[in-house]
């Protein structure tokens, strides 16, 4: 029976590991993107519809009622350093109830915030394309998964009609526009799931960024240690600041089944994980 994967993030230590929710790793993203801009970086507009949609792009996953799982070798089943930049292993999940999820999470937000909707569609459906691996899908998967990204490529057109009849939004639904606050959702996304694997490489941030003046950027996250990371060409609010992420520590050796895992996980007290920023 596929378990379901990617239910949290983890990051592996010698006592065992520190796990984050999805909606709790989309809230550091929000917190990233809310300090964005400054005297070389501009913030892209319209910023509330926008920093709504990077906070809230992985509520869907707090609607599913699954408690978490472990992989086959009895670690707690997640998304790890080993995934980041690729998307796979397909094969381990319920594609149906998976997309579904995923779905939910552009509708969530539809009818109160329609813009911040269309970028988190644009952000699920490169997930599921430019970044998937889909060549170990089944021929019926592969028709689930193509019906699924062709209703959100739909779904976008709907909203945007939508919102071309409202005044305000004629610059925000230029095609320029809409790639921009694409990328800066993409951005804080990799930024914050980089951070919440310990990545231990220098690595890009997804997308090119608009500067005031002069082309855009490709920016650089460089792990320094002790949670720090150089992020280059700078496009924050202040020079060193830190956030935190919610995550529950979970020692290795203090379940023996799956169920005494969950009730471990359940147990563990609410701790943070302190990310550093520095120019």
């Amino acid at each position: 029976m596929p378990c379901w994967f990617r239910f949290m993030i983890r990051i592996d230590t010698d006592k065992g590991w520190l796990l984050v929710e999805h909606p709790e790793h989309a809230r550091l993203a929000g917190r990233f993107a809310a300090r964005w801009g400054n005297d070389e970086f501009v913030a892209p507009e319209p910023r509330p519809e926008i920093l709504f949609a990077v906070d809230h792009h992985d509520d869907a996953w707090a609607e599913r009622d699954v408690p978490p799982h472990l992989t086959r070798d009895s670690r707690p089943s997640a998304f790890t350093r080993e995934l980041v930049g690729k998307y796979s292993a397909f094969e381990e999940i319920d594609l149906a109830d998976y997309l579904g999820v995923r779905g939910r999470a552009t509708e969530a937000v539809a009818a109160a915030h329609p813009y911040a909707a269309i970028i988190i569609s644009m952000h699920t459906v490169d997930l599921l394309t430019n970044q998937a691996d889909l060549t170990r899908l089944s021929e019926a998967d592969r028709a689930l998964h193509k019906k699924f990204i062709d209703g959100q490529v739909r779904r976008q057109s709907e909203l945007f009609v939508d919102l071309s009849s409202q005044r305000g939004y004629e610059r925000s639904l230029e095609a320029a526009s809409l790639r921009e606050a694409f990328d800066f959702l993409q951005a804080c996304d990799s930024l914050s799931l980089t951070s919440c694997v310990r990545y231990p490489s220098p690595i890009p941030l997804r997308g090119r960024h608009a500067r005031r003046s002069g082309p855009a950027a490709e920016l650089t996250c460089t792990p320094l240690g002790g949670d720090t990371y150089r992020i280059s060409p700078y496009p924050f609010d202040s020079d060193d600041f830190t956030e935190e992420a919610r995550c529950r520590h979970v020692a290795a050796g203090s379940f023996s089944d799956l169920a005494s895992f969950r009730a471990a996980y359940a147990a563990a007290p609410v701790g943070v994980l302190p990310v550093r920023i520095v120019r």
